[in-house]
């Protein structure tokens, strides 16, 4: 397997495994687990790309820059829960 196909395998899985976890934390209906995996599979993307672009070398694993693609997760979950909690 190469290096891209597995840091894209990593990634996925842990940003699944940040959304499911999330949904763990803050609770509610079973649909919004999708919302909140969808929110981490973004976010991840998003904040492993701003890595990338400025040079976040802090804990990289191969090519996935954890720190930057973990941190832009966890800030689009949150983002996306106050924006699901106010539609309420």
């Amino acid at each position: 397997m190469s290096s891209t196909a597995s840091g894209l395998v990593l990634g996925f899985l842990l940003a699944t495994a940040y959304g499911a976890a999330f949904h763990l934390i803050v609770g509610g209906r079973p649909r919004k687990i999708l919302l909140y995996i969808l929110a981490a599979w973004v976010g991840f993307t998003l904040g492993h790309f701003i890595g990338d672009l400025i040079g976040i070398e802090a804990f990289q694993l191969g090519a996935v820059h954890l720190l930057a693609a973990s941190l832009g997760a966890w800030i689009a979950l949150v983002f996306s829960w106050f924006l699901s909690a106010r539609e309420a």
